[in-house]
């Protein structure tokens, strides 16, 4: 990943935190035919390896998990807010005119080497951990004995685990630190003004960002 230094985000508790509160990661393999790609929901288990596990599954249809091999990097790629930035928010362009449209993100990527896992007590400790992730917010969660175990059973049949030991955690906060601060500024006023909770969110993040 490109990664200009005042672009870096180093803090790994925020990193960690953002594939939290984002757990679909796009997740990008070498298969025996180049590059596999696929989106999947990743809980993670901070208490295994100097940066974390990530757990997850796919369907056994989805021959990913046979192409995994013990010299095969992987990166998971994890996205929190995004916005587009227009100029017309820079006080800038009507004083110079030397401005254009850019693009804020926060990113997370996770490196490691990926493992499948075909495994009954694995798969079912790791489906109730990433729904209890998902679900403990909730008034009334959802819990995988909630429904019938023939039935849970038959689909645990149907997946297979896979599991990726972090050796490296990569972060990129993009939040305008490249702008003039008045540019800034109208960043986070346009971006408020905006109707989508993201663009809100993305406010804050530029907002701090400036200290």
């Amino acid at each position: 990943m490109y990664l200009p230094r005042y672009h870096q985000a180093t803090d790994p508790a925020a990193l960690l935190s953002l594939i939290d509160t984002h757990a679909l990661g796009a997740w990008v393999c070498a298969g025996a035919d180049g590059l596999i790609a696929n989106h999947i929901p990743f809980v993670l288990d901070r208490t295994r390896g100097p940066h974390g596990t990530l757990m997850g599954h796919v369907s056994r249809a989805n021959g990913v998990w046979r192409e995994l091999n013990a010299n095969a990097p992987s990166v998971v790629m994890f996205q929190g807010p995004q916005a587009y930035i227009t100029p017309s928010w820079y006080p800038g362009k009507a004083a110079h005119g030397e401005v254009v449209p850019t693009w804020n993100y926060v990113v997370a990527h996770a490196h490691g080497v990926a493992r499948a896992i075909d495994d009954r007590a694995w798969l079912l400790a790791m489906l109730e951990r990433l729904t209890q992730a998902q679900e403990s917010h909730r008034p009334a969660p959802w819990r995988v004995a909630d429904a019938p175990a023939a039935y849970i059973d038959r689909l645990l049949r149907a997946i297979v685990g896979i599991e990726i030991p972090i050796t490296r955690l990569e972060g990129k906060h993009k939040l305008s630190q490249d702008e003039a601060l008045p540019d800034r500024v109208g960043t986070v006023a346009g971006l408020l003004a905006e109707p989508r909770d993201e663009a809100r969110a993305m406010a804050e993040l530029v907002q701090q960002a400036m200290g």
